[in-house]
């Protein structure tokens, strides 16, 4: 096919033009491609490991039912080790730490919510553990360490429990004022519709203390 001179100007324009950037246009669409693939490849792998974290975890749920406390801790070893992002491990290892709890395995049941605590994603599942661990800790008599748990940051719905717990390593310790401050917070924190409201002011009264003002 014959140009006319205008045409061939073009082309050799548009020749000197790719020599000098077709490289740098090459290697960019590569990237470009290439991150959307992996993009789309992460979101597929994504959705595959929910599947197996979802399956996993009703094998966790029919040994907790069997009460297969050896296969709940199995499950979960498996779940934390595969698909350690997930909701599903954080809240296997909850099962998991309530299991050995259960079976009076407070080393297990310590080590799983520490777990949770350490590599969970989410901070309401953190919470949780952190609470939790507190109480074990409580039953330990390690009570320092179980108040320095507590002394971290919360999210605001956890206020009112992280200060009743509070008050009861407090209590046990034989600090009644300090015991008494922590309660009447957590009266202070907790909805006036939570029925925990009614065992915190229980514990309030034993050690002489007072209402306080109801939470709005």
């Amino acid at each position: 096919m014959a140009y006319d001179h205008a045409e061939q100007e073009q082309l050799a324009s548009l020749k000197s033009w790719w020599n000098q950037y077709g490289n740098l246009i090459t290697w960019l669409l590569i990237i470009v491609l290439g991150a959307y693939a992996a993009w789309a490849g992460w979101g597929a792998y994504q959705n595959k490991q929910a599947n197996q974290a979802a399956q996993l975890y009703e094998e966790l749920q029919k040994a907790v039912i069997a009460q297969d406390k050896e296969q709940v801790q199995r499950v979960a070893a498996d779940m934390e080790g595969k698909f350690p992002g997930t909701a599903y491990a954080q809240m296997t290892a909850l099962a998991a730490a309530k299991s050995a709890f259960d079976a009076n395995d407070f080393k297990t049941a310590k080590a799983q919510l520490q777990w949770v605590i350490d590599k969970g994603v989410s901070d309401d599942y953190k919470a949780i553990a952190s609470i939790r661990l507190a109480g074990i800790l409580l039953d330990e008599k390690a009570y320092d360490e179980g108040l320095k748990l507590l002394s971290a940051s919360f999210p605001a719905q956890f206020a009112g429990v992280v200060e009743d717990r509070k008050g009861d390593i407090l209590m046990a310790q034989n600090k009644l004022d300090e015991a008494r401050t922590a309660y009447q917070a957590a009266l202070e924190k907790t909805d006036v519709k939570n029925p925990g409201r009614q065992l915190i002011q229980i514990k309030l009264d034993a050690i002489g203390g007072a209402a306080a003002k109801k939470a709005a």
